[in-house]
């Protein structure tokens, strides 16, 4: 077993599976992935061997951003199933031994919510708005948003109502970001945390967990010199997860919350980290790392030490629904360095044999670091960036609110290949006499047959029996999970070399030039084959020593 012991919670070593429900598997024939599905592959992840599955929000929402803008966070959304299901697939994962961490959106609501339909009728100075950031606008009539602030999403963070006042939305105009300085709020969300516990689920994933507190002056960002964010990563919002620690901590069963928060240093991360606080946060300076050794080597130990400094555990990723694929990113370079909270910009087609080769080795790596990690659904499988969808099929919100100038997210939300040799490859169910499978809600390339779960099992060289392997031995092996590792510095800098006790090494070769492997007494597993005690370039190896 991993050092993960009887005592240590769960989730400081778990691997967690993220669903990104709509691209998952499809249960019922309307192109869009549902509960059903995810019940019904519940047998694959289990073979798989993940511990977890986060799955993106599945509330009662619009769609306006894909369930991101959510009108009732105590139901289930129609178009994803009923809170009945949700309940089932909850037992049955836990069946499995496979625990579930569904998203949670406290930044904002939908539009549709009923309290913002209730703000909008109340008009300006009403109780009902103070839910929420209503203001006057500026200028001698009020036509110019109260401050400067621009959406994530592109366009003015701000939308003007029928009676004159503005709204703030960080995101799209659907999203109205509610008002972290009212009590409802804080009362509002405590309430689901607990409906949804007393269901069974085991925690949550926080959405935009480092914007929920604004500065009540709104000041423009125009001008500004440093000093603390008017919106992101205020400190007032630990004072929110202090609360939401309080109530988890009632709850049996290791209840856990993992943060997305974007932060300027890595000091500033493990401030949600602290004891009293949340227990996990996505980092993403290791997903926005190349593929270099020294960088990685940097954020590896910067990560380590900082989070350590408040005895959290690190949590590597590579891939999720906000960004370009692994395998995609890792066969190109980035036209300009990415940064936090901008998207990622590729130079160049990619080479995929490239990307591919280190998508494997990236993938020991990864699960060879102490910590937890997250895999998102089908890098398991290899898949690509689907770089060429067709303008008229693209649905991200980014695309029309940059004004057709950034393709958005759905290049990495093309729903996942399962079995046979053309669209929808299994992802929803074949067609009967009852009725005919609705197309996928974006298309599917038609090279994927080779990239199916079905094509793959029991292929030794693929990328699915790769992280087969790889889970199984993190779960059997003592060195791995949570722990310490120590580096081996008689290694060329392009060559990434660590050891866990007892009695492992990982080694990465970042170099163009094969790399002779350390001593060792046995070859646990590799990305690629080994000739004479070499590891080629891109390839990465466990080995027993």
């Amino acid at each position: 077993m991993p050092t993960t012991t009887a005592t240590t919670p769960w989730w400081r070593s778990a691997v967690i599976y993220q669903v990104y429900i709509r691209s998952f598997a499809d249960g019922n024939g309307d192109g869009v992935g549902d509960i059903a599905g995810i019940r019904s592959r519940l047998p694959y992840l289990k073979s798989l061997g993940v511990d977890a599955l986060w799955i993106n929000p599945w509330y009662k929402s619009p769609q306006a951003d894909h369930g991101y803008d959510v009108a009732d966070y105590r139901e289930i959304d129609p178009l994803f199933g009923t809170v009945t299901q949700a309940e089932l697939l909850i037992e049955e994962a836990h069946a499995h031994g496979i625990r579930i961490v569904p998203d949670l959106v406290p930044n904002h609501s939908s539009d549709q919510h009923p309290w913002f339909q209730v703000a909008l009728a109340a008009g300006p100075g009403s109780p009902e708005r103070e839910r929420y950031t209503f203001r006057p606008g500026r200028g001698p009539d009020g036509a110019l948003p109260p401050n400067d602030w621009d959406s994530r999403f592109g366009g003015p963070a701000w939308t003007r109502v029928n009676d004159g006042e503005w709204y703030l939305h960080l995101f799209t105009p659907q999203q109205p970001d509610l008002n972290w300085q009212h009590p409802d709020v804080h009362a509002e969300f405590e309430s689901v945390l607990r409906f949804w516990f007393d269901r069974g689920v085991d925690g949550f994933r926080i959405d935009v967990a480092h914007g929920l507190v604004k500065d009540p002056e709104l000041p423009d960002l125009t001008g500004r010199d440093g000093g603390v964010h008017p919106f992101w990563d205020r400190d007032e919002v630990h004072d929110i997860y202090r609360a939401w620690r309080k109530l988890a901590d009632e709850y049996p069963g290791d209840r856990a919350f993992v943060a997305e928060a974007w932060t300027d240093t890595p000091e500033r991360l493990a401030a949600y980290l602290r004891p009293d606080g949340l227990h996990t946060a996505f980092n993403f300076d290791y997903l926005m790392t190349d593929w270099n050794a020294k960088d990685l080597r940097a954020v590896i130990d910067g990560t380590l030490a900082t989070l350590g400094t408040v005895g959290a555990p690190a949590t590597w990723v590579m891939s999720n629904h906000d960004v370009m694929r692994h395998a995609s990113r890792y066969g190109r370079k980035p036209a300009k360095k990415w940064v936090a909270n901008e998207s990622y910009i590729p130079a160049g087609p990619a080479d995929l044999a490239l990307g591919t080769r280190r998508a494997r080795a990236a993938s020991l790596l990864t699960l060879a670091l102490p910590g937890g990690t997250y895999i998102y659904q089908g890098e398991e499988l290899g898949l690509p960036e689907v770089e060429d969808l067709p303008e008229s099929v693209l649905q991200d919100p980014v695309w029309e609110r940059s004004g057709h100038t950034d393709r958005g997210r759905d290049g990495c939300r093309v729903p996942i290949p399962w079995s046979g040799q053309t669209a929808p490859y299994g992802f929803s169910p074949d067609a009967s006499g009852a009725f005919e499978a609705a197309a996928p809600w974006l298309p599917q390339p038609a090279d994927w047959a080779p990239r199916t779960a079905e094509a793959q099992t029991g292929d030794k060289t693929s990328m699915l029996e790769l992280y087969r392997a790889a889970l199984r031995l993190r779960h059997e092996h003592p060195a791995l999970g949570d722990g310490t590792l120590t580096w081996l510095d008689d290694t060329p800098a392009r060559v990434l070399a660590f050891r866990r006790d007892p009695g492992f090494v990982c080694v990465v070769n970042l170099s163009a030039e094969p790399y002779q492997l350390p001593e060792h007494t046995s070859v646990l597993l590799t990305s690629g084959p080994i000739e004479n005690s070499h590891l080629a370039p891109d390839q990465a190896a466990w080995l027993a020593a």
